[in-house]
């Protein structure tokens, strides 16, 4: 992600004008944010994965815990990785220009925004590790899932010069409306690539918060079940 600061700071964002205060880095760095916690979905799917194949599941399987437990406790520890990982990013987007300009109790929120967005997306890496189960087939399939949704977004340039069907599939993307509402907690006005009929540009948070909830309904119990029906 640290390349991605650099490659598209130093050599992408010259060409792009943005009409915000601070220039480009001001709207890139919550795209790398939320492509950050994006990829939380790949990593936490090949690290379970791995996990089966070495056996440490059937080890925690002989364990007198919840079987729950042990993918909870997963998906758990890879959000807490990401707050490193922000942290992290943070420090790189402060080195190359970028400054928050709203207050701390809405900086706080959008990094809680972000935390809880990668946590429902570990739940989908979840399912994914449990049904495909051989890594390297896990990490392709994270990826083809994850890149296409933070490319085709509003995280690094503007949905309005994308043909209106690819436009419309931008804007209701759960990534484009998590880097909406990080910007706007962020403290940035205009959001470059909204249009004025576009509900998920316009409500960006209620937006995110209700991706978030669906995920994580839908996905906690496949992913539980799926888990229980391989543990039996």
């Amino acid at each position: 992600p640290v390349m991605f600061v650099l490659l598209f700071r130093y050599v992408f964002g010259g060409s792009i004008d943005t009409g915000q205060p601070g220039g480009y880095v001001q709207l890139l760095m919550p795209g790398i944010f939320v492509q950050t916690v994006a990829f939380t979905l790949a990593s936490t799917a090949v690290g379970l994965a791995e996990d089966m194949k070495k056996g440490l599941i059937d080890r925690f399987r002989s364990l007198p815990i919840s079987r729950g437990a042990v993918i909870i406790g997963r998906t758990f520890g890879d959000a807490l990785l990401n707050i490193l990982v922000l942290a992290v990013m943070a420090a790189a987007g402060f080195a190359v220009g970028w400054r928050p300009t709203s207050g701390i109790f809405q900086t706080t929120l959008a990094f809680l925004f972000l935390f809880m967005f990668g946590y429902a997306l570990s739940w989908i890496g979840i399912l994914v590790g449990l049904s495909v189960k051989e890594a390297r087939t896990v990490q392709s399939v994270g990826f083809l899932v994850t890149f296409p949704l933070t490319f085709l977004s509003n995280a690094f340039a503007p949905t309005t010069g994308m043909p209106r069907a690819l436009q419309y599939f931008a804007e209701w993307n759960p990534v484009s409306t998590m880097v909406a509402a990080c910007r706007q907690l962020f403290g940035l006005e205009n959001e470059f690539g909204a249009t004025a009929n576009s509900w998920p540009s316009q409500n960006p948070l209620e937006t995110s918060l209700l991706y978030m909830v669906i995920l994580m309904a839908i996905f906690i119990p496949l992913s539980i079940r799926k888990y229980n029906n391989y543990s039996n």
